[in-house]
This record gives C-alpha cells, sequence and structure tokens, in this order.
C-alpha cells in the first residue's frame, strides 16, 4: 500500500498481458461458429448501429497495441534507443502485418483444392491491414510528439471523421448519410478500392475496414497509448486504479452523449464508437490491473497469458485453419463433395442437439484447438515476433 509505482513498470504489465490474451480467446469465439445461421446474439456483430459482445474484440485489441506501444517506446528510448531507428522497425513491422493479411485475403490463391483467385478481386483492407496503419501511424505520434500533442491528435482524428460524414456531399445521396448505403465510407471505399472491399459488407463496395473509417480507430490505438503513459506515471497502484474507473466510466457517458448525434457503429468506426470502446476497454483494464497486479491473484492468468503470447499468430493461424477447412472437400455416400468443415461439422456436433448450443460448443471447440498449438508453442518457447 502507497507504493508510487507499479511492481511491473519496469517489465511486462501482466494485467495487459492477460486481457490481449482473453481478447484473442474471445475473437476465435466469435469468429468460428459452426454454422453462421446458429449464433447467440452476443456472438454476432450489430446489423449497423449499435453493438454485442463482438463488436468490442477488435477495438479492444488496437487499444491494447496502443498500450503496448507506450510500453515498449519508453523502454527503449529510457536504454539510449535512436527515434529514427524505432521508427524503421515500426515501419518494417507494420510491412509485414500489412502483408500478413494481404496474404490470408488470398491464400491459397487458386493452388489448392480447386480454389479460385482473382488478384483484381483479392480485398485489400482487412483486420491485420488495419492494425499495421493504426500502429504505424500512431507510433509515429507517440514517438516523435509530447503528451499534449498526443491528446490534441487523439482529438483531431475524432473530430475530423466526425466532420467528414456529416458535411462532405456524397454524389446521388448528399451529406450526413449515415445508412449502409450512401455514406461517405462507402463512396470513397467503393470508388478507390472498387472490386476490392469485403464481398460480405452490408452494401457492395462497402468495407468495415475501408479508408475513411481508419482515422478513429488511429484514435482508439492513441487511447491506448494514452492510458499506458498514465499506468507508467507516478501515482500509486490505488490511485490509478481509482482514475481508470473514473476515466473509463467518464468516456462511456462522453461517447452515450455524442450517439444522439453520431450513432455507436462498428462498421463506420465512428468517432462515439471509438470513445466508447476506449471508456469499455479501460475499465476492463481496471478490473485486471486491480486483481492481478495490485491484488496478485495470478493462479488463473497462465491461459491468457499463454494465448496472447503469440497474439498474430494465432490470428493468422485461426484464418489458415479456418479457409482450409472450409475448401477442401471431403466426398460423402451419396457421391456429393462436402467441405471438410461441414462433414466433421456434422458427424460430430449436429447429432449432439440444439443448433444454436452446438455452433457454440464448435466455437469453444475451435479456441481451445488453438489453444492447444499457443500451450505447445510457449513449452518449446517459440514466440513469433512480427
Amino acid at each position: 500500500m502507497g507504493e508510487s509505482t507499479t511492481p511491473t513498470t519496469a517489465g511486462r504489465l501482466l494485467s495487459l498481458d492477460v486481457f490481449r490474451g482473453s481478447t484473442v480467446a474471445g475473437m476465435m469465439l466469435v469468429n468460428n461458429p459452426g454454422s453462421w445461421g446458429h449464433i447467440y446474439p452476443p456472438f454476432k456483430h450489430a446489423t449497423w448501429h449499435g453493438w454485442t459482445y463482438t463488436d468490442t474484440i477488435f477495438p479492444f485489441f488496437l487499444w491494447i497495441v496502443g498500450v503496448a506501444m507506450s510500453y515498449s517506446f519508453t523502454k527503449r528510448l529510457e536504454r539510449g534507443d535512436d527515434p529514427k531507428k524505432l521508427l524503421l522497425h515500426v515501419v518494417q513491422r507494420s510491412a509485414i502485418i500489412f502483408a500478413i493479411g494481404l496474404f490470408l485475403s488470398g491464400f491459397p490463391f487458386g493452388l489448392l483444392f480447386g480454389h479460385h483467385f482473382d488478384i483484381s478481386n483479392l480485398r485489400i483492407p482487412g483486420v491485420l491491414q488495419r492494425i499495421a496503419v493504426c500502429y504505424l501511424v500512431a507510433s509515429f505520434i507517440v514517438l516523435y510528439s509530447n503528451l499534449t500533442w498526443q491528446i490534441r491528435w487523439t482529438g483531431i482524428f475524432l473530430i475530423a471523421y466526425w466532420l467528414l460524414v456529416k458535411l462532405v456531399p456524397v454524389p446521388g445521396y448528399g451529406a450526413g448519410v449515415l445508412d449502409p448505403l450512401g455514406n461517405l465510407c462507402w463512396y470513397i471505399d467503393s470508388t478507390v478500392l472498387k472490386g476490392h472491399t469485403w464481398t460480405g459488407a452490408p452494401v457492395l463496395g462497402f468495407d468495415p475496414e475501408g479508408i475513411v473509417s481508419t482515422l478513429p480507430a488511429i484514435a482508439t490505438t492513441l487511447f491506448g497509448a494514452l492510458t499506458g503513459h498514465f499506468i507508467r506515471s507516478d501515482r500509486t497502484r490505488e490511485e490509478k486504479t481509482v482514475w481508470m474507473f473514473v476515466y473509463g466510466n467518464a468516456m462511456l457517458l462522453i461517447a452515450l452523449l455524442m450517439d444522439n448525434w453520431l450513432p455507436i457503429n462498428k462498421n463506420l468506426w465512428t468517432s462515439s464508437y471509438s470513445v466508447f470502446m476506449a471508456g469499455l476497454a479501460l475499465n476492463v483494464l481496471a478490473v485486471c490491473y486491480w486483481v492481478i497486479d495490485v491484488r496478485g491473484n495470478r493462479k488463473w492468468t497462465k491461459p491468457f497469458e499463454i494465448y496472447g503470447l503469440n497474439a498474430i499468430t494465432m490470428f493468422a493461424l485461426a484464418g489458415l485453419v479456418g479457409r482450409l477447412t472450409s475448401i477442401v472437400r471431403i466426398s460423402v455416400a451419396d457421391g456429393k463433395e462436402i467441405s471438410l468443415k461441414a462433414w466433421y461439422y456434422d458427424a460430430l456436433f449436429v447429432p449432439l442437439g440444439d443448433p444454436m448450443f452446438v455452433s457454440f460448443l464448435h466455437s469453444i471447440a475451435f479456441m481451445l484447438g488453438l489453444y492447444l498449438v499457443a500451450y505447445i508453442m510457449y513449452r518449446m518457447k517459440w514466440v513469433i515476433k512480427v
């Protein structure tokens, strides 16, 4: 009690590792149902405005990237590393993450199992691509601006995006349209990225990881970086916990007020969504921080630490496994061919009962299967650093 710094300030913040691991586990749950037609409501994205548990996963991960960034950069600068060399490393890392995202979009490039591939329709945006861009821009700001300007840049991204989607007219629709068809994000993506957007989007040409909506996503990352600075401050552990709750709940209230004029929307990554999710992430980290780093209750944390140790690798592996099980074909008794996933799902899961339950059971099995891989990597001391 009364200590001025946390015991983890000099090293890793265990509560952040646990938060990261639980976010990766949550990603596995929501991305891998047995049947996309049978999903419990919290494990679906909101249709348009609003949010569900699933809508917390991506912003939480970006926010965590920001917190980890401020820890890593501060540690390296304190030991005398050159900011220019740090930025060069950031550029290289961002390029690799972006390339992995493109690879997952095209895999297996028409080379296996009759897979059709056309580079003219390759999706360019994506989850990893957005992480790469946000990490790059936020890193530049954190490395080359003081705390005051980091706060200002966060506000600039949020306000600029709000003004753009509200005031810039879209040909044939006008300004301020926030429906799936006719909003500024849809117009820019369908024009600049024509043929290279997500085919599962609410409307053709739109992409939830598109160009304009990356602006408030960068702000989400910067919110995390600001949190990292705060946790590294000289306040007592108790003060840090209390103020994370205070700031987090204040941001939730502000976001709900903003929602009256700019609805909370994951697809558009609205400014209100960015603020809301940053506030929610602050509250979650505050709980983890108090339980794990302050109170020292750590016996249950190891599985989450292991899952988060190779987060990008787990994401990429999940994408590869999901793609392969969908395109590998199995011949069944009546001569029909079905996907490997449909074959094992029908054989192992469907007979167990309620379609909603067994679909969720598949998500749990997938998550545990990937955890086994993460555990083996942990035991072998394999940490793949991108």
